[in-house]
């Protein structure tokens, strides 16, 4: 079969178009065979050493299609079954195995695409917004990167939970997705200072959550944002890693500051699934829109990774085996 192989960390160029074995699942483990693949921050990360695995990898987070084999001990998932998982490295590949109680069913009604589309990025907007702080009606929240594929995703689910939501883009074309997705107040940080523009649109008492994906140049501006007793939800730092923090920089207004990951939030198998049957429900009633920007081969992912970090894209890329 064809995968996407790391010998090497480094830019998108290391990123290898290469034959290998086709796998055999073992022990509680199901073959899948891939039809789409969604492209997330995470995969560069990987890819750039800066999260470690062993040498050398297929990298990859998110994956949907048929499964085409089980171990004889796999109760959970059936040969051809429409299934998606996330967060699973190794998607970057025609076959993967996967631990079977990682899998989680599409409905028939979903395709594939919008199923690698959402999977990850949608669960990671549902835990955002119902578990980390789960927003509530009167809520106000800012969500950076409003135009990115969480971004979409997390300004929907927070207006459906009845917040006023405050979005930052880049750009005038990436402003009107934001307020396509629902965000009351898009701010364009390349002109306007989003901390001043967020203090004067809440007449000076700050936000309850920041929802921040972009971390090195986005922290300093984003604790100042909240209000009293606000939470600071780190989950992501496509700008680099937040430098060393003075802990008493909380003490302002008694802040709370995480940094959550979706497979802490999916640890078990009940979550997971409880997490996966709102996204999708989501769609299946219409409440949840799915941006893809973009569509490509997988033998593009050099490419597809340098659109993501050259932040090329508004809304979700896929690749395609």
């Amino acid at each position: 079969m064809k995968a996407v192989r790391v010998h090497e960390v480094g830019g998108p160029d290391v990123l290898r178009y290469e034959d290998i074995a086709v796998p055999t699942p073992g022990p509680g483990q199901a073959l899948v065979k891939i039809e789409a693949i969604g492209l997330n921050f995470i995969d560069c990360y990987f890819r750039a050493g800066l999260y470690k695995v062993p040498l050398p990898f297929t990298p990859g987070n998110e994956g949907a299609g048929t499964v085409a084999a089980v171990a004889p001990d796999v109760t959970a998932v059936k040969a051809g079954d429409r299934v998606s998982y996330a967060p699973v490295i190794g998607s970057y590949a025609e076959y993967q195995v996967v631990s079977a109680d990682k899998l989680v069913p599409v409905p028939a009604s979903v395709n594939f695409r919008t199923a690698a589309a959402v999977t990850l990025q949608g669960m990671t907007a549902q835990y955002l917004a119902c578990s980390t702080y789960p927003l509530k009606p009167g809520d106000t929240c800012l969500i950076h990167a409003g135009a990115g594929g969480v971004g979409q995703l997390l300004i929907q689910v927070a207006k459906m939970r009845g917040a006023r939501v405050f979005a930052t883009v880049s750009t005038k074309e990436k402003a009107a997705l934001a307020r396509q997705a629902g965000a009351d107040e898009v701010i364009l940080y390349s002109e306007q200072d989003f901390e001043a523009e967020v203090m004067r649109l809440t007449g000076g008492k700050g936000v309850n959550v920041v929802y921040d994906s972009v971390a090195k140049t986005t922290f300093d501006k984003s604790l100042n944002c909240l209000g009293l007793r606000g939470m600071l939800a780190l989950f992501g730092q496509s700008s680099g890693p937040v430098p060393p923090l003075e802990v008493s920089r909380l003490a302002k207004n008694s802040l709370f500051l995480t940094r959550p990951g979706l497979g802490q939030y999916t640890a078990t198998r009940e979550k997971l699934l409880q997490r996966a049957a709102d996204v999708f429900g989501w769609i299946q009633a219409g409440k949840l829109k799915v941006r893809i920007s973009q569509t490509l081969p997988l033998k593009d992912a050099p490419e597809a990774h340098r659109l993501l970090e050259g932040r090329k894209t508004t809304g979700k890329v896929l690749l395609i085996p």
